[in-house]
């Protein structure tokens, strides 16, 4: 049986949807001095992907919490483009782990990493939607797809 992938198109043409598009390159080829033809036929960023959504996989490793590492990784890979996207939330042996994982503009993960079994653990459990504060007041902010309870302005001021 073959299973959905763990990411999905988001239609970039429609109103609103903004994935960086733009003249990236077109600020950047004029701007060294042309000594070679090579520079003048660089590349035009083709290796930039845009359009895709990894939520499908950040909630696949949130439901596999306490389960082998080796078996949630074999079976994301699978079911990938790419396997960069897995990182973004499960901290690597050896790196920081972050107690959540911001993903696009007000979208907030739990934090995972790997215990000394081998098994998949959440870096802080006892963080939630009610834990964390909007950073505006024009959007709305998930955390692990629950939006927060907290209200913008809701923030303690903290004297600096």
């Amino acid at each position: 049986m073959i299973k959905e992938p763990l990411y999905r198109r988001v239609n970039t043409k429609a109103r609103g949807v903004h994935h960086n598009f733009g003249g990236d390159y077109r600020h950047q080829r004029n701007t060294k001095p042309q000594a070679r033809s090579e520079d003048v036929r660089s590349s035009m960023h083709s290796k930039v992907r845009r359009g895709l959504d990894y939520t499908p996989l950040f909630r696949f490793l949130l439901s596999k919490v306490g389960a082998p590492w080796r078996e949630v990784h074999a079976e994301a890979v699978a079911r990938l483009d790419r396997s960069d996207p897995i990182f973004w939330l499960v901290a690597a042996p050896g790196q920081e782990r972050q107690d959540y994982v911001r993903v696009g503009e007000s979208s907030y993960f739990s934090g995972l990493y790997l215990d000394e079994a081998g098994l998949l653990q959440l870096v802080n459990p006892d963080i939630g939607p009610s834990s964390l504060y909007p950073l505006c007041g024009c959007c709305t902010h998930t955390f692990n797809g629950v939006r927060f309870t907290r209200q913008f302005g809701d923030a303690p001021i903290t004297p600096s």
